[in-house]
């Protein structure tokens, strides 16, 4: 495979190898060409297309409806969070594992980009958090969902606020110019504050053994996929310690790619009725592993910044 012209956004190196990938979640086939950084392994789109609405329809599920609660629902919610900080044993909502690491105040500020309609702003708003901010360029307008709760659409550079924590929670891939997001959150950050950045993987199994048609490559959506080591070095560059990296890979990695390998679009039918029961099964027991030894193929990356 040649050598590219360009340089890697992660470190900044200038060998770079082509590979073909094809857009296949919606099954549109279009061509691209991602690179791949022979210093530190990232994962970079060559050639970003000038209109990317068309990769991004209706129906893609960041544009879903929210869904709210009602007050008996809120009042749940409330004590189902601090149970959750005060170690009770309960049955845990899916972001517990992150937030409980992190164990921001109820009165924190925080920030989550790449917001989409808000939806996880509203649980933690339902769980009792009061100052929570989303941004997002591509919602319809600015909008105050409850007391407390405000997207914006703009990003987040282009505001004046500062925070306590910032989230992206697949985000940070679609975004094209990693240096200037993390540089961005930086200057939005109070001293000491955190940022949390869950994303796909480079270093996955499933890329190294599928390569295109790893599901999480997701031609030409994502714009960026760091490795571990491309990663830390650009954090490290741009003020932030990396505290901790988390895997938490699903058994999403093994379907959808299995999909793609069956030449077929990701829907949730064929997500639901290509694969058993059992089967599903045993791809989540395989995702755990994966994880447990470091190759599965998304990431929670635990940052603070320095001062």
């Amino acid at each position: 495979m040649p050598i590219s012209p360009g340089s890697c956004k992660f470190c900044n190196s200038s060998h770079l190898i082509e590979f073909t990938a094809f857009e296949r979640m919606l099954g549109l086939g279009d061509e691209c060409t991602y690179q791949q950084c022979e210093q530190c392994a990232s994962l970079q789109l060559k050639e970003i297309p000038q209109d990317l609405s068309t990769y991004y329809p209706k129906e893609y599920y960041s544009f879903e409806p929210l869904v709210r609660s009602n007050s008996l629902h809120i009042f749940l919610k409330k004590l189902r969070m601090r149970a959750l900080f005060a170690g009770v044993p309960i049955p845990e909502p899916p972001y517990a594992y992150w937030l409980k690491k992190l164990h921001p105040r109820f009165d924190d500020k925080i920030a989550d980009v790449g917001c989409g309609n808000g939806q996880l702003l509203y649980e933690l708003y339902a769980g009792g958090f009061k100052d929570l901010h989303g941004f997002d360029p591509f919602i319809s307008r600015d909008q105050q969902i409850a007391s407390g709760l405000q997207l914006w659409k703009k990003e987040i550079g282009q505001s004046s606020e500062t925070f306590d924590l910032i989230m992206m929670h697949h985000a940070f891939e679609h975004m094209a110019n990693p240096r200037e997001v993390l540089k961005a959150c930086f200057e939005r950050l109070r001293p000491g504050g955190k940022l949390l950045i869950r994303t796909p993987i480079a270093d996955a199994a499933v890329f190294k053994a599928e390569k295109e048609l790893w599901v999480q490559l997701d031609a030409p959506r994502h714009l960026v996929i760091g490795s571990q080591k491309g990663f830390r070095l650009l954090a490290e560059t741009e003020g932030f310690s990396l505290d901790e990296i988390e895997f938490d890979s699903e058994a999403f990695q093994f379907m959808g790619t299995e999909l793609y390998q069956r030449n077929l679009p990701l829907t949730q039918a064929n997500l639901a009725n290509e694969f058993t029961e059992g089967e599903k099964e045993e791809f989540q027991k395989k995702a755990l592993q994966y994880n447990l030894e470091g190759k599965g193929d998304q990431v929670c990356f635990y940052l603070s910044r320095r001062d």
